[in-house]
């Protein structure tokens, strides 16, 4: 294992449209009481929720800073008109001015961070080493890989990387996001008239299959793995291969706690053997129908649960 890389836990920004009084209440504990190196804000689902997030911001700011965590700044995974490229770019220049870091969720704004140090989030497609080192180019510090990258690839790119890498080892996997509002559709809205029906599910709906089987879920624009990805038990090897920062994405579960577990195995003071039952344990006490995948990182089904190291799949 690589020991001589510090590993540092990033928390992405919350993907669910949560009340003020819910999203004030998780970042104070985060502030408080999380092992978390790093924190991530912003709306980056869906431009018409920022006029309830962005308010909250400066406070949110203030709490995380004071409990000693960096934060940094995200940016829409998708921008479709004049009025949200105009948010974005005063978003960036904002965060400039400020001295906060931008992480990018689209080649617009990678374009607009040119030549600024910035952070590359998940949204944006990093497959080879060609786009790993035109985005080093570019000024990226940071680059958090797409979740549905084989270990593979991401052994491949650590060793071409002259920047940390960053993968994302817990919560459900952001697989697509559109200019449709799936939740406005699931509700006969439309999306200028959502009603922000996406409030009703805090962490996305399940999407069955014709045969009923759960497949997907939707967040309004974005479409999410339906199991939610855990990868306590690789990270001992994404340690070996030079990965240093590790993503959890936000779940309406005691994430707290999901980062005391994870930090502890990424500083070697818990095996993942006996991490994964403190895991299953309170996910099952909290979303008892919440289901943990680890596929891709195997080159299998992104849904498939897979034990680590021996790439025997298990139904998930």
């Amino acid at each position: 294992m690589n020991t001589e890389i510090t590993p540092k836990l990033v928390l992405g920004p919350v993907l669910f449209h949560w009340p003020a009084e819910q999203m004030t209440d998780f970042y104070a504990r985060i502030a408080d009481e999380a092992e978390i190196d790093i924190v991530h804000l912003g709306e980056i689902v869906c431009s018409k929720r920022a006029p309830f997030f962005d308010p909250l911001l400066p406070d949110l700011i203030e709490r995380l800073q004071r409990g000693g965590k960096q934060v940094v700044l995200a940016s829409r995974a998708l921008v479709m008109s004049e009025r949200e490229t105009k948010m974005t770019a005063a978003q960036i220049d904002g965060a400039e001015e400020s001295g906060f870091m931008v992480e990018a969720n689209d080649l617009g704004a990678v374009r607009r961070l040119a030549g600024r140090p910035h952070v590359i989030g998940p949204f944006v497609n990093v497959y080879n080493e060609g786009t790993l080192a035109y985005l080093a180019r570019q000024g990226a510090v940071r680059i958090c890989l797409p979740p549905e990258l084989p270990g593979t690839a991401i052994s491949a790119l650590a060793k071409a990387s002259d920047v940390p890498l960053e993968v994302l080892v817990f919560g459900r996997m952001p697989l697509a996001i559109s200019a449709r509002c799936f939740h406005a559709r699931a509700h006969g809205l439309h999306k200028d008239s959502c009603r922000y029906a996406c409030g009703a599910d805090p962490d996305g709906r399940t999407v069955n299959t014709l045969d009923g089987e759960a497949f997907l879920a939707i967040n309004g624009t974005q479409t999410l793995s339906q199991t939610c990805l855990n990868l306590i038990g690789e990270i001992p090897d994404l340690r070996a291969t030079g990965i240093g920062h590790f993503r959890l994405s936000p779940q309406s579960l005691d994430m707290v706690a999901v980062a005391r577990i994870f930090r502890a195995v990424a500083e070697q003071r818990l095996e993942p053997a006996a991490a994964t039952p403190q895991l299953a344990t309170l996910v099952a006490e909290q979303a008892g129908d919440l289901r943990f995948s680890n596929g891709f990182i195997h080159g299998r089904e992104g849904r498939m649960l897979v034990a680590a190291r021996l790439g025997a799949p298990e139904a998930a």
